[in-house]
């Protein structure tokens, strides 16, 4: 395994970071983000269209949010990737690119068994294979963040094939969220469905190009001195497992605002009046309720991770595969590493608010034809703006100052979506708005992974880094499930008299149609609803102004020690 990657020249000229774009690894990380970047719109936004075509009811696809849950879960079974080879393919092809070849072609075959379902007579099926599809999709994330990581042989070749790979990844998402709507009215959604299963081949190609990388030599696990046990052994795995699933649906439930599996098993047991959708959807409630299971399920996972306070054979693996990466990290960085871990939690907290961007331009009146172009293609090409942009940040400013750099535009890039709920329906308003965000966010996103990047160690490659975006995945959905209350709340305020009722007086120019049905609905007069809309914003500007107080810190007062990694936060 390659040592991580060291610092050369400390800035870049201009020409120099953008022609490093050309080089054989950035055009291969490419390719790769393209094919682990085609499966999450369509087990996501692009199937939940194929389900209402099919008229399946709002509530059942809400529920098919938990299918993609996998890739806030993927450090679970990260360790055991690791770990694990591919008979024959590993030793032609290495570790990492053997598990590549693989997963790409199990996501292609789940994709087509999506394809053979019909939402309407195989809605339990669809499902499943919608589910494995997003579990062979995440574990693609670990190994390809792992190769990317492993593959860079410099700071600054990290980071160009962290935004070449931010690059594909955004592409996928163009093809994926816009190709099979165009095909499903021509061709009929299985058949679209199986073209993008094909679209995977890209993927393969790439990964025969890609270098093998050195040996992959994992942490043994040290059983000596611990008796076996098979019968004991075996009850202990059972129990492990089932406390991780039950922590799963936990998390899930409160992360989603959807606890829908506690209340199906409850069913079983025969209560069936759903006691925790009722509690979840109350509003002075389910606020109370989401947060302590989004935490209380990310601790049970922990526990049943912890070793026991006797020697066993499972508890020695779970030791080596999950607590000694943490234990690593935390000798590295020393009294820095909860600081460190905290500042990936919370630096793109602001951008996940933006969970309820759809309703509300569909809110100001735009149509939804209108609010798809103007995502998929042109939010989609500021995107891939914002990559390259983020990408010669770091080149000439280095990559402590280009944190800071993303934890500021991040939140500021809001301002546009204040400037589109003054406005109303209007089309100049959305694409200043569309473009300060999709700029900026993928400007803070790419900083983030090439920062998340440099943190890990050369033994623990693939288990660190799907611990940290694990991390800051799971606290950005819990707080994005409020976003919705909070617009409501701001919205009541501003006509009873609350601190929103201050953007009331900013609302005089919308157009006739912004915020009509949306306040109808709510029972809030027309000002109320934008001047509600207008304080979310000023409040996910402040909420990302933590991450930059803590990038600042963390670059004025961070020492480097010895005992971290080498490239682990300089320049």
């Amino acid at each position: 395994m390659s040592e991580s990657p060291q610092p050369t020249t400390p800035r870049q000229s201009t020409w120099a970071a953008i022609t490093a774009y050309a080089k054989p690894k950035p055009m291969l990380m490419l390719g790769l983000g393209y094919a682990t970047g085609i499966p999450y719109l369509l087990i996501g936004d692009t199937l939940n269209a194929w389900l209402r075509v099919d008229n399946v009811s709002l509530s059942v696809i809400g529920f098919f949010i938990l299918v993609s849950f996998s890739y806030a879960l993927k450090f679970m079974w990260a360790p055991l990737i690791d770990r694990l080879d591919i008979p024959f393919l590993t030793a032609k092809l290495g570790h990492r690119r053997s598990w590549m070849i693989v997963l790409q072609v199990l996501i292609a075959l789940s994709l087509m068994a999506i394809a053979a379902s019909d939402p309407r007579t195989q809605l339990i099926q669809l499902a499943l294979f919608a589910t494995l599809t997003g579990f062979f999709g995440a574990t693609h994330d670990i190994v390809l963040d792992a190769w990317r990581i492993e593959a860079a042989e410099t700071r600054e070749e990290l980071s160009v094939m962290t935004a070449a790979y931010q690059w594909g990844y955004r592409t996928a998402f163009i093809v994926s969220g816009a190709v099979p709507l165009l095909l499903a009215t021509r061709i009929g959604w299985p058949a679209a469905y199986a073209i993008m299963a094909a679209m995977i081949g890209l993927g393969w190609i790439c990964v025969w190009f890609a270098p093998k990388g050195a040996p992959h030599t994992p942490r043994a696990i040290h059983y000596e001195g611990v008796p076996i046990r098979p019968i004991l052994e075996g009850f202990e795995w059972i129990v492990r497992g089932l406390i991780i699933v039950a922590a799963a649906v936990i998390m899930g439930s409160g992360l989603t605002g959807k606890p829908d599996l506690i209340d199906g098993i409850l069913g079983l047991a025969g209560i069936q009046h759903k006691p925790f959708d009722i509690l979840f959807t109350t509003p002075a409630t389910g606020w109370m309720l989401q947060i302590p299971f989004a935490l209380g399920g990310l601790c049970l996972m922990i526990g049943a991770c912890w070793p026991l306070p006797w020697k066993t054979r499972p508890g020695a693996y779970f030791h080596t595969a999950f607590i000694l990466p943490m234990e690593d990290f935390f000798k590295r960085f020393d009294k820095w590493a909860v600081f460190i871990l905290l500042l990936i939690c919370v630096y793109r907290v602001s951008e996940f608010t933006l969970n309820i961007a759809n309703p509300y331009y569909l809110d100001l009146g735009f149509s939804l034809d209108a609010v798809g172009a103007m995502r998929k293609f042109y939010g989609a090409a500021m995107t891939m703006v914002g990559v390259v942009i983020s990408g010669w940040i770091m080149a000439r400013m280095g990559l402590r100052t280009a944190l800071i750099v993303g934890a500021v535009t991040g939140p500021l890039s809001h301002v546009g979506f204040m400037i589109l709920a003054c406005a109303g329906h209007n089309f100049e308003a959305l694409a200043l708005a569309l473009a300060l965000d999709n700029i900026c966010a993928s400007i803070q996103g790419t900083v983030l992974i090439v920062y998340m990047s440099t943190l890990v160690s050369a033994e623990f490659t693939a288990p660190q880094y799907a611990l940290f975006s694990s991390f800051y995945a799971i606290l950005g959905k819990l707080v994005a499930s409020q976003s919705g209350r909070i617009v409501e709340s701001s919205a009541k305020a501003a006509d009873t008299g609350g601190f929103s009722a201050l953007f009331k007086g900013l609302m005089g120019h919308l157009t006739p149609d912004a915020y009509v049905t949306a306040a109808q609905k709510l029972g809030v007069s027309v000002p109320a609803m934008g001047a509600g809309y207008f304080a979310f914003f000023a409040y996910t500007i402040v909420v990302g102004f933590i991450a930059v107080a803590m990038s600042v810190w963390l670059f004025v007062r961070y020492k480097p020690q010895a005992t971290e990694a080498p490239a682990a936060l300089d320049g």
